[in-house]
């Protein structure tokens, strides 16, 4: 085994907060009958018994699902998809809905999902992902408008300190439009999740932390703003 030369030894990073307060744990979980509202979309908590059919109609187009790790093949498979994703407590899916008419669909329409994950109470954390969207939307006001919704409330309501976001190393358009947010690129989890080819995908990682976020939210409004 190659040794490591001395020069080459890893610098310890130094505590860029050496004299840091104590942060108070996040709220958790989401009170029942929170909607994030916004000019474009509003976000509901999702009911897989009542959203799936028109979900999975949304959703049902190749591009939506090339870097996810499963495709489900019928309204019921993607309703039992949802259902165990709502079981876990760490979790809460929202349902992205239109309040006007954007691209092809009508006010009211389901656009896709979003969701928290991994939330980490007692460490003030969480992670925005599993979030699909129907592709005659990509690139209008919805998805920077869905992750302003959600940040400012995990930051803002939640008390969150850290939000993270990560994406498949293969996933251009995914990892742009992440570093579009303001969000820091930390590095990449190799091999780290079983992509449904059965290769093992790296994750490109992402943060915005509560001190990043009064710039993360003028950059986000002020894109709204020229939509």
């Amino acid at each position: 085994m190659q040794q490591i030369a001395e020069s080459e030894r890893f610098e310890p990073r130094p505590d860029p907060r050496p004299d840091d307060e104590p942060w108070p744990e996040m709220t958790w979980p989401i009170p029942t009958g929170t909607v994030l509202t916004g000019t474009a979309i509003a976000l509901t908590a999702v009911d897989p018994a009542a959203d799936s059919a028109e979900l999975f109609r949304a959703l049902d187009h190749d591009r939506v699902w090339a870097h996810l790790p499963w495709r489900p093949s019928a309204p019921e498979e993607l309703e039992a998809l949802l259902r165990e994703r709502n079981s876990q407590p760490d979790w809460h899916v929202w349902t992205v809905r239109s309040r006007r008419p954007i691209a092809d669909r009508p006010a009211g329409a389901i656009l896709g999902v979003t969701s928290y994950l991994e939330a980490r109470p007692r460490d003030a954390g969480l992670e925005i992902g599993f979030t699909v969207y129907t592709p005659s939307v990509w690139g209008t006001a919805v998805n920077p408008e869905a992750k302003l919704l959600l940040l400012d409330h995990a930051f803002e309501t939640l008390g969150a300190a850290r939000v993270q976001l990560k994406t498949d190393v293969r996933n251009h358009r995914s990892q742009q439009a992440i570093a579009r947010l303001g969000a820091q690129y930390e590095g990449t989890l190799r091999r780290q999740f079983r992509r449904a080819d059965g290769t093992l995908r790296d994750s490109v990682l992402f943060s915005i932390t509560v001190d990043d976020w009064p710039n993360t939210k003028f950059l986000l409004t002020s894109r709204l703003e020229l939509d």
